[in-house]
């Protein structure tokens, strides 16, 4: 091993596809549920509620968004604690600047800050000195020349989505539909994907979707050998259980694909729904119904703005059959149809739950 090898080594600085895309990634997305989306949801509470206190703690946490992403990021990458400290100063730098993209911008900044940072530290004798400095320097500097580069890049392109979906509200709705249903169930997080990209609107209806009928779909289709624990893991926990799964016998994704392809333009050109909540709500899908948390979020606040003067009994009509209905009525028919033909069996689907 070289020395350069053996250095980055001893740094655990492990440049790989998993650590950057998966562990990092999904760990964003940790720290965007427990500041903005949390406090989006107990803002959203106070006021239905009346309870001004339980408002204004929704604020504090939606407030730190940034560095909460980053710390997180830290935590996934193995950060030292005085690391980890200065990625506070970074996300929070990072997502000023970066604007509707700063979640993304936050992910590539707190990255390259955290690995530099990892790589002097503890390397001098006065280590609470060199190592917050140059966490915080580097990541501050990247913020202030990439930051809003990177975010305008991700607005533009969830724009360019969300402009898409709206002129081809159809095709747009099958490909955001099955492709954030895929991420989802992918050990990659579909939430900091949709987050990054600030998808909402139509677009973010269609993403919801996908992800209902992946974990709807998946804890249905399985109930005969995974019971009451298993639906409940994957409907309002994750169907990435089932990857292991998927990696032994791919066929038996098949289901859900298909019925996320139904249920996306079905959302967009039927119900015409919306996310206008916070935008990684449009990537949960079911998980603990903060997808359905989102779009309810996105009503309250279109009332509160004069964009519409209630919530009709169409508007819950809709959400209830994307989120549920649907996407378990089009998988069981699928799913019958395939253990018909011999694809595969309930067993395949088993989960140790």
């Amino acid at each position: 091993m070289s020395t350069a090898a053996a250095f980055l080594a001893r740094k655990d600085v492990k440049i790989s596809a998993k650590r950057y895309g998966i562990d990092a990634l999904g760990a964003m997305a940790q720290g965007l549920f427990a500041s903005l989306l949390m406090g989006t949801i107990l803002n959203t509470l106070g006021t239905l509620l009346n309870v001004p206190l339980l408002a204004e703690i929704g604020t504090y946490a939606s407030a730190v968004k940034g560095p909460a992403m980053a710390a997180a990021i830290g935590v996934s990458l193995g950060a030292p604690n005085l690391v980890l400290f200065s990625l506070l100063a970074v996300g929070y730098a990072a997502d000023a600047l970066g604007g509707a993209g700063g979640p993304l911008a936050v992910y590539i900044i707190a990255v390259v800050a955290c690995e530099c940072g990892k790589l002097v530290s503890k390397e001098t004798r006065v280590d609470i000195l060199v190592t917050p400095f140059v966490t915080i320097c580097i990541g501050s500097i990247l913020a202030v020349l990439c930051a809003p580069a990177i975010g305008s890049a991700a607005s533009a392109l969830g724009g360019m989505i969300m402009w898409a979906t709206e002129l081809q509200p159809f095709l747009m709705g099958i490909i955001v539909s099955v492709l954030m249903g895929i991420f989802l169930t992918l050990p990659i997080s579909s939430a900091a994907i949709c987050a990054a990209l600030s998808l909402t609107g139509l677009a973010g209806g269609a993403a919801l979707a996908g992800c209902c009928a992946q974990m709807v779909g998946f804890a249905v289709m399985s109930f005969a050998v995974n019971k009451w624990s298993g639906l409940v893991a994957q409907g309002i926990g994750t169907s990435m259980l089932q990857m292991g799964n998927i990696v032994r016998k791919p066929v038996i994704w098949l289901p859900t694909i298909l019925a996320s392809a139904i249920t996306g333009p079905i959302a967009t050109c039927l119900f015409s729904l919306e996310m206008n909540g916070a935008a990684i709500s449009s990537g949960m899908g079911t998980c603990g119904l903060v997808g359905q948390i989102g779009v309810f979020t996105g009503w309250t606040s279109e009332i509160a703005e004069g964009l519409r003067t209630s919530i009709t009994f169409m508007d819950w009509t809709s959400l209830i059959l994307i989120s549920f209905i649907l996407p378990a009525v089009f998988t069981l028919l699928f799913h019958f149809m395939f253990k018909k033909l011999g694809w595969y069996t309930d067993e395949d689907l088993r989960l140790d739950v």
